[in-house]
């Protein structure tokens, strides 16, 4: 994804969906009740372009749904409002979500008359038996054409995984990612399930058919799929689901709903090269490492929880994390302090 970008977000939640997957709840996801009109598609470019233009990258983004299954004279009342507001110059750029069996050479063909810019597929997982138990309704085949075809067609590609979904592991989430990555995509976004009150998985769950994928189960898997994704050249561009009032006020009754998802999964990371820094480290030590000057809060760890980890594992006296010359990732022992 480019660096600045100012996303106009219009939510068309279950619009289009031809199944009901078992995680799935858009509204309460979103926190969207309503779906988007034509109107509600003028009015919120209007509002945008009131604004001052800051120099990013205006772009219309329709969330949620399968925008590209919704019904043609519906579709395309809503694609007509956006190339609109391009045509006037009020925003840059369109993207749309869908499903990989609702594209195909017509559809894309369609996309590109209205100036659609980006389609994101919901992959979510490249495992025939995860996305039968979850109730997808489409197979990794698909998942693979549509991504072909979108690249074909000249869109940019972004694909959506999930981890922990029924059916699922640590394994089968990596052979994911590497599949996702052979499709050479622009962006991912990874969503840990998180149990939603009133979907089929929450049932699932109450009924003991479905283990809850944690917080730290989701942070252990996702620390290691982020450096695969990174070291192929593929951004990461969301990771956890976006915070919303329902989520946090108890619409999300269990799995891996945390507002602050990826900065626990970057912590992670850094505390697993750490721990391959320090492995000959002699106990009794008092050790400072150096991190970049944005990574300090990632290094220590949410609560310093980096710092009482690598303390006690290693037995350390003390231990500083200060800012050095470094890339971001990247971790040096700035000094060591034998007991």
């Amino acid at each position: 994804m480019r660096a600045r970008e100012e996303i106009i977000p219009v939510f068309v939640p279950h619009l289009g969906c031809p199944y009901h997957c078992v995680f799935c709840d858009q509204r309460r996801i979103s926190g969207q009740t309503e779906a988007a009109t034509a109107r509600t598609v003028r009015e919120a470019i209007q509002k945008a372009a009131a604004l001052p233009r800051t120099g990013a990258k205006r772009q219309l983004a329709f969330y949620g749904g399968s925008f590209t299954a919704i019904p043609l004279p519906e579709q395309e009342a809503l694609l007509a409002e956006a190339k609109a507001g391009l045509d006037r110059g009020e925003i840059d750029a369109v993207r749309l979500s869908t499903r990989p069996d609702a594209v195909d050479e017509a559809v894309l063909e369609r996309l590109k008359r209205y100036g659609v810019e980006t389609v994101e597929l919901g992959a979510q997982s490249m495992d025939e038996e995860v996305l039968r138990l979850s109730g997808r309704g489409h197979t990794a085949r698909a998942v693979e054409t549509a991504s072909r075809l979108v690249k074909a067609a000249g869109f940019r590609l972004i694909l959506q995984m999930m981890t922990g979904l029924p059916g699922d592991s640590p394994e089968k989430d990596l052979e994911t990612a590497r599949r996702l990555i052979a499709l050479k995509p622009d962006g991912v976004r990874i969503y840990p399930t998180v149990i939603v009150r009133g979907t089929a998985l929450y049932e699932l769950w109450k009924a003991g058919c479905y283990r809850e994928h944690s917080v730290e189960q989701a942070v252990e898997v996702c620390a290691r799929l982020l450096p695969l994704f990174e070291e192929a050249g593929v951004p990461v561009i969301r990771l956890g689901l976006n915070p919303t009032e329902e989520l946090s006020g108890g619409q999300a009754a269990g799995g891996a709903y945390h507002p602050a998802l990826g900065e626990l999964v970057r912590s992670r990371i850094w505390l697993e090269k750490a721990r391959t820094l320090l492995a000959e480290t002699e106990p009794g030590s008092a050790v400072v490492l150096g991190a970049a000057p944005g990574q300090i809060s990632q290094a220590v760890g949410q609560h310093r929880e980096n710092i009482r980890r690598l303390c006690a594992e290693f037995a350390l006296s003390e231990l500083k994390i200060r800012p050095a010359a470094l890339k971001n990732g990247e971790i040096s022992v700035i000094s060591v302090e034998k007991a």
